[in-house]
């Protein structure tokens, strides 16, 4: 379907299809506000038909496959190899595999953590070396859930007992 010839009709046509309310769209094509005219002019055929043209259109656009992204791949992985750029090849190859299910990664953790409770005192004999590199470690053992924050009001209870 072609534009709609009442420029005020395609701009109602056009607020619907963006998602706008038919008072909304009712207004910004222009109209006075009045909820029973938006209401009668979104039941016209011809905007009806606008509407579903535009929505569909839109659709089409955004729309993404696994087999349009696979494409995509391909063509990237084409030129790599042309350009022999290897690593962007194998990169485009591991990618369509992903894409397909086909590349899982599974990676195996081992080994032990030891859970330390540290007191402040044993914070304070730290040299400012040492501190820091505890600091720039502290997001990641947090993490992984080998420590907690904690206490953050800056006060300790040195004197109670560990918990086991």
């Amino acid at each position: 379907m072609p534009v709609l010839k009442n420029a005020k009709h395609e701009a109602f046509a056009q607020g619907l299809a963006k998602g706008l309310s038919a008072d909304e769209a009712y207004q910004k094509a222009g109209y006075s506000p009045n909820r029973g005219n938006a209401a009668r002019l979104k039941a016209n055929e011809s905007v009806m038909k606008r509407v579903a043209e535009l929505q569909s259109k839109a659709v089409k656009k955004v729309e993404i496959t696994v087999e349009s992204l696979a494409l995509e791949l391909e063509e990237a992985r084409s030129i790599a190899i042309g350009e022999k750029q290897s690593s962007a090849a194998v990169a485009a190859t591991m990618g369509k595999a992903k894409l397909f299910g086909l590349g899982i990664e599974r990676r195996h953790h081992s080994g032990q953590v030891t859970v330390l409770n540290v007191t402040p005192d044993q914070l304070r004999n730290l040299s400012d070396h040492e501190l820091a590199d505890l600091e720039r470690a502290f997001p990641v053992l947090q993490k992984l859930g080998v420590v907690t924050a904690g206490d953050q009001s800056g006060t300790s209870d040195a004197g109670s007992e560990p918990e086991d």
